[in-house]
């Protein structure tokens, strides 16, 4: 799922590289900048990169009950609560050409800044079905993505860097919150209490 959520902001975010910018040569993808760029058929220096590095449960949803409550069937339904997850997100440009990687990171900052919460009402139907998991257990159906803009600091610029193999690139880095993972299970049915019984008699015991 979140394999899913990231490709439908990719693909959101390369129709609008196309359509507003006329670019065919620059395509966003999943990457692993730790990977390296040793094999320019796999990881091309023209392309833009998302990268997971860093995810946090979301704690303030995280006492949520675990039943749904249905007054007309008078049926409980129980289950786990979701997973709330926020990601942190690599987004990064290391083109040849300098400049031209910070024009690219201009127009991924531009394009989070006009568009920064997707849903499966408001993304184009393509987005959602191009290039998705294999398995439909692993598809997002119902979403609700919203990015925002991350201020790092020095030393976690450097940390991070160093892990990624200590060359860094023109890059931004995003929190993607609310991605909610569930699997798709059947849910435990019982019947609500409906009603409750206080008068209580003791059956007087038989004299011997």
């Amino acid at each position: 799922m979140i394999s899913h959520a990231l490709t439908i902001v990719i693909n959101e975010l390369n129709k609008h590289l196309v359509d507003d910018y006329k670019s065919n040569e620059t395509v966003a993808r999943l990457g692993n900048l730790a990977d390296g760029f040793s094999n320019s058929v796999v990881m091309s220096r023209k392309d833009l990169y998302f990268s997971v590095v860093n995810l946090k449960e979301e704690k303030t949803l995280k006492n949520l009950p675990n039943y749904v409550r249905n007054d007309v069937t008078l049926k409980a339904l129980y289950e786990n609560p979701p997973v709330f997850l926020n990601l942190q997100i690599l987004v990064t440009a290391p083109h040849d050409t300098y400049s031209l990687g910070l024009s690219l990171l201009s127009r991924v900052i531009r394009f989070f800044q006009y568009k920064n919460v997707f849903t499966q009402d408001n993304v184009h139907p393509d987005s959602i079905t191009t290039s998705p998991p294999t398995n439909s257990l692993d598809q997002l159906e119902e979403f609700k993505l919203i990015f925002d803009l991350y201020s790092a600091s020095m030393e976690e610029v450097n940390h991070l860097w160093g892990t990624l193999g200590g060359k860094q690139y023109p890059f931004v880095i995003y929190w993607m919150r609310m991605l909610d993972l569930k699997f798709k299970a059947v849910p435990q049915e019982s019947s609500l209490i409906s009603e409750v019984v206080s008068d209580f008699r003791h059956k007087p015991s038989s004299s011997i």
